[in-house]
Formats: structure tokens, C-alpha cells, sequence
């Protein structure tokens, strides 16, 4: 079989490549050029930046060494145009953009492999890195998490659709972290120490708002004034850390109050939510359906799913506590007992949200 690996230059991406030529495929490594200079950037290891031309170094040598074909291909205008522009828009709507979700569908699984092929490169699979499975339950295709639980990468995927799935392969999904990183320095891989990306982002996120700062309150539940902020985008609901000491108490950002340029912070149980909406929905295990769903939830990337909850046309609903820091513009993604991705969608807004935030 012909398969072409998108590769970054780290060790997972790396070791894929690594397994299926082993295993007698004919592979050829692809990469995305992200980077063209329009911003500053910074110096931490992401997934734009401009470290990037040493990551595709790090992929040219692996393929070299591997004695694979290797082509880069440049979708800097449309991921600055599509992922930095929809990451802009969402954070001044005062939400909580997911980048790498958005990526993951419209770029590395759809912009790449089309433009691959529109280059004349002929492959029956895309393979990649990430740390999840593909199972098939009944007609449908979806995504499970991987047996490394902690490094699960299925969060970021459930946007993938039933043709990009059905071409697409996770050579690591059945293994664990560390041993991905004993093969590759079983093979001498240079990627083998390198250290993981932890963002999209090497720089400070406010360079791709492009906003200018503006001053503005930060109060409590009540509208209290506790102090002020340079820009409500700076903050995602269930931040804790960075916020400044207001009192004995922990505080927590509660919601995000664009309309009035305001940052609403709270207790961590005013931080719980039982219900939310969902909306931009894309269906995987499960076929689109109105009726009510069990299933458990995640409301951010790490973590394990929690619940259950239950899930009616378009509005989420826990027990107990409920959730905390469901924050507008992240994902939420359902899963089985068996950590099988059934459906996920974009958080939205409360509508006691749109006003005043009292």
C-alpha cells in the first residue's frame, strides 16, 4: 500500500512513518509550510512559529534517512486566512478559540492531502502521528481514544468526516508514549528527544488578535468591581492562574462579557455549569438524530471525558455540580463507555450571557 505520512519533524509523526515502512509499505513523508514571516512569533516549540524551517529540516533528514519521497507543501495563506483569522475572530466575540481542532479537519486532513494529490503524488492512505484509533461501529466510522490515555489525541479529531476517515490511518493509536520514544532511539531517530509541542503558537496569541489593548473592569457575579484588564481576549473562562489576588478567596473567570469589555470572575462553584448549548455539530459514531443521547463529555483537551450527560437537540445537560469552565468557543466532544467518539460541536453562549452579565 502507498501511504503518505504527514510529517513535523517530531517524534511521533516520525516513528509513523518509521512503523509502516517496516511494514513493507511504500510511504512518502508530506508536510505543511505554515510560516511565511507576517508575524513575530517567539521561542517556544509550536506549531507556528519560525522554528518551523528546522522542523522541516528535522522531516527532510528522516525521510532521507528512511530513503522515502518528501515534499512540502505551503498553505501559509490559507491557515492564516481560515485557523489565525477564525482564531481572531472568535477571541474578540470574547470566546475561546480551539485552533488545533479547526486545523485538523480543514488543513492536515483535507488542504494537505488535496494539494498532495494535486501535485501528482498518488498514495491510498494519509497517516499521521496522533494518538487515537479508528474503529467502525455498524455503517459509520469513528474515532476511539488511544491506549495511551494520557497522551489521547481524539479530542482534536472529531470533526473529521466520514470520507477523511475512511483514507486515514494512526499507525501509534495502539501504543504507549514511551514506547514510541524506545523505537525511535532504537533506530537512532534525531527526533527521539525532542520534546513536545504544548501550542499552536510560539509567540503571544494577542499578536494574532491584533487588537489594541483596551481597558476595561473586572468584577465579580454581582458587577462588583475587583480590578481592572487590558483586554477581555486575554482570559478563557476557568482561568485561574494569572489573574491577580482580589481576596481570600480563590476567583475563577466565570464569562467573558465583550458587549461591555468587562472579565466576570466568581467562586469555583459559580464556575460550574449544568447545562450549554452546542452548536456547528459533526456526527461520527453516531448518525445526526434528535433524540436524547447518555453519553460523557469533554469540554477542553486534557482530561478524561466526565459525566454522563445527557444530550438533546443541541443542549447539553449534566447532574450534579455539573461542569466546570464550559467555555464559549471550545469544543465539546461526546463519547461511548468504550471512549468511541459519537458526535461533537462548538460551545455557545448562554443566552443570560448576551446582556449585562448581573
Amino acid at each position: 500500500m502507498r501511504i503518505a505520512v504527514g510529517l513535523s519533524g517530531g517524534v511521533d509523526s516520525s516513528v509513523a512513518a518509521l512503523r509502516l515502512k517496516r511494514e513493507g509499505h511504500d510511504v512518502v513523508g508530506v508536510t505543511m509550510k505554515l510560516w511565511r514571516g507576517a508575524f513575530r512569533g517567539g521561542d517556544r516549540d509550536a506549531c507556528f512559529g519560525p522554528g518551523e524551517e528546522e522542523d522541516i529540516e528535522r522531516a527532510a533528514e528522516l525521510a532521507k534517512g528512511l530513503g522515502i519521497e518528501y515534499r512540502v507543501f505551503d498553505c501559509s495563506e490559507a491557515y492564516e486566512r481560515e485557523i489565525v483569522g477564525l482564531f481572531r475572530e472568535t477571541s474578540l466575540k470574547g470566546e475561546t478559540p480551539n485552533p488545533c481542532v479547526m486545523c485538523n479537519a480543514a488543513m492536515k486532513f483535507g488542504l494537505l492531502p488535496r494539494l498532495a494529490r494535486e501535485a501528482g503524488l498518488s498514495f491510498d492512505k494519509f497517516a499521521t502521528g496522533h494518538y487515537a484509533r479508528i474503529v467502525r461501529r455498524g455503517e459509520r466510522l469513528a474515532v476511539q481514544r488511544a491506549v495511551d490515555t494520557a497522551k489521547d489525541q481524539s479530542y482534536f479529531l472529531y470533526r473529521l468526516s466520514q470520507e477523511q476517515l475512511a483514507g486515514t490511518l494512526f499507525p501509534l493509536g495502539g501504543l504507549a508514549k514511551s514506547e514510541v520514544r524506545a523505537i525511535a532511539a532504537e533506530a537512532g531517530l534525531a527526533a527521539a528527544d525532542k520534546a513536545d509541542s504544548q501550542d499552536f503558537y510560539s509567540g503571544e496569541k494577542s499578536e494574532l488578535i491584533g487588537a489594541e489593548p483596551r481597558e476595561g473592569d473586572i468584577v465579580d457575579v454581582s458587577g462588583r468591581v475587583l480590578g481592572r484588564h487590558s483586554g477581555y481576549w486575554n482570559y478563557t473562562v476557568g482561568q485561574r492562574k494569572g489573574l491577580g489576588a482580589f481576596g481570600p478567596t480563590p476567583l475563577y473567570v466565570v464569562r467573558l462579557d465583550a458587549c461591555h469589555n468587562r472579565v466576570v470572575m466568581g467562586t469555583r462553584e459559580e464556575a460550574f455549569v449544568r447545562e450549554f448549548g452546542v452548536d456547528d455539530m459533526k456526527w461520527m459514531a453516531l448518525a445526526p438524530t434528535e433524540e436524547r443521547v447518555a453519553a460523557f463529555v469533554k469540554i477542553r483537551s486534557t482530561g478524561v471525558p466526565l459525566g454522563p450527560v445527557e444530550f438533546e437537540r443541541g443542549v447539553c445537560r449534566a447532574s450534579g455540580e455539573g461542569l466546570f469552565g464550559a467555555a464559549p468557543g471550545q469544543s465539546a466532544v461526546f463519547y461511548d463507555s468504550d471512549g468511541v467518539v459519537l458526535f461533537g460541536g462548538i460551545i455557545k453562549r448562554r443566552e443570560k450571557e448576551d446582556g449585562n452579565g448581573d
